[in-house]
């Protein structure tokens, strides 16, 4: 039992969990996939995956994160297929195997309302702002040097509409009915191009795994288009209004509005990040002092080991880190080894934070006057007792507002988790934003939300402060 236990908690399969797949999808892709209303997802391969699973009954746990993030965890053996409007390419091909096309779309150029840009050799000397792992991203990377501009890469597609709407790049590169999807529901951009490059779609699994997924999804589909339902599936999102869709109304595009139909997903997020904030907090702050200690032992054995932990862990991106752990480590151990997404962003914060602690508590340790230990050693303490009687507890009281200052730093450094598919405070906001398009009032209702904790933070490190002194 403490076995299955271990299994489930770490992701290894198990002969009951071997019948239920994780598949991965976008989270900013409408129609074909985006967050609706009470945190539910839909779109256009969402239903298709729905109508395919109950056909062939196969059993699935949907795992929304962004599109770079999916592919890569689809490598790493993290989920078991990933259907996000992926472009069936010969690149793909070599590391996936994908089914039949679900889903055929161009890419298009779409520039701001009052650009006066309408061809590619305008573009010249400017910047084009491109979708990490698109084929509007693939087919703009082609003709670049033809026609001379530079490219920016964004995660989201709502960030890269807006970076072209408020001018800081030219135009972008997008699938036609997504483009044409967000142009009809708010973005204000404009289609100035024919469809290039047309691709399909296909669902995709690691190369030479789940083939039997992979055959069950090929003959859900000709079920499903023989039967009609891919066809209201697909009428329903290219023609519907998308209040019908995702359950907003006029009245709720509000400041007010927002807020409280997103209520319950904005307080979801934002437990997610206090969890993840707290845990780390601990933990790091165990190695943060067991680091600190080490870093002032006599000898040279525990200073170096100390030193190069808080080297590499501190010198350390973030987000590589988080990376290395949650898809490099897997992949590196393979057997089907899985780190829950919650683990692996919680072993992040605690190295990452854990080495900037060890670094101030070697400090504080190291500003208290060396007389103190001498005059301990000299009533007979042994250097342990010492430590731990007379130079710690100064050492502590030296180090609290820092600690608190950690802990701050700790809550906004859980926003990069989003990467790795931890739907935090930062990512909720992300998902609202990518079906209603209201950019400024969801950034500007979670920034007072952080900017609240914070000054509670801070006026709670302000009276310690005062307290200490």
């Amino acid at each position: 039992m403490l076995l299955a236990a271990f299994g489930s908690w770490f992701g290894l399969n198990t002969q009951a969990q071997a019948k239920t797949y994780t598949i991965a999808t976008d989270t900013t892709f409408a129609p074909f996939e985006f967050q609706a209303k009470g945190g539910t997802y839909k779109g256009i391969d969402i239903d298709i995956l729905k109508a395919i699973a109950k056909k062939e009954h196969i059993n699935y746990k949907l795992k929304a994160i962004s599109f770079g993030a999916a592919v890569q965890q689809l490598s790493a053996n993290q989920v078991d297929g990933v259907i996000a409007g992926m472009n069936i390419t010969p690149e793909r091909k070599q590391t996936f195997d994908f089914s039949n096309a679900y889903y055929t779309s161009g890419v298009v150029m779409a520039v701001a309302k009052g650009s006066k840009i309408k061809n590619f050799s305008q573009l010249k000397g400017k910047t084009v702002a491109l979708k990490t792992g698109t084929a509007g991203a693939t087919y703009a990377k082609s003709i670049q040097s033809k026609y001379g501009f530079k490219i920016k890469y964004f995660n989201d597609s709502n960030n890269m509409y807006n970076d072209v709407k408020v001018g800081n790049s030219a135009a972008c590169f997008e699938d036609y009915p997504v483009m044409s999807y967000g142009i009809k529901n708010g973005i204000a951009l404009k289609i100035v191009s024919k469809q290039y490059e047309a691709g399909d779609y296909g669902f995709a699994v690691k190369k030479g795994k789940n083939a039997v997924l992979l055959k069950k999804f090929n003959k859900g589909l000709k079920a499903i288009k023989a039967d009609g339902q891919y066809k209201k599936i697909v009428d329903k999102y290219l023609h519907s209004s998308e209040s019908s869709l995702t359950g907003e109304t006029a009245s709720s595009r509000t400041f007010i509005g927002l807020f409280t139909q997103n209520l319950s997903t904005i307080g979801s997020g934002l437990w997610m990040t206090l969890e993840l904030t707290i845990i780390s907090i601990i933990l790091a702050t165990i190695m943060g002092l067991i680091l600190g200690v080490l870093g002032v032992m006599p000898g040279k054995l525990g200073p170096a080991i100390s030193s190069t932990i808080i080297y590499i862990f501190r010198g350390m991106p973030l987000m590589v880190l988080a990376f290395f752990i949650y898809i490099g480590f897997p992949d590196l151990i393979g057997h089907g080894f899985k780190i829950p997404a919650f683990v692996a962003g919680m072993i992040t914060l605690m190295l990452n934070e854990g080495a900037y602690t060890g670094a101030f508590v070697k400090g504080g340790f190291q500003a208290v006057d060396d007389g103190q230990m001498e005059a301990a050693r000299s009533l007979g303490l042994p250097y342990w007792t010492a430590m731990r009687k007379v130079i710690m507890p100064q050492g502590i009281r030296i180090m609290i507002p820092s600690f608190i200052n950690q802990f701050i730093i700790t809550l906004k450094d859980t926003s990069i988790l989003s990467v790795i598919g931890i739907v935090e405070l930062t990512q909720t906001g992300t998902l609202i934003i990518a079906r209603n398009f209201e950019g400024f009032k969801i950034w500007l209702m979670i920034a007072i939300i952080y900017l609240i904790i914070i000054t509670l933070l801070t006026w709670l490190s302000n009276w310690v402060q005062r307290r200490i002194n």
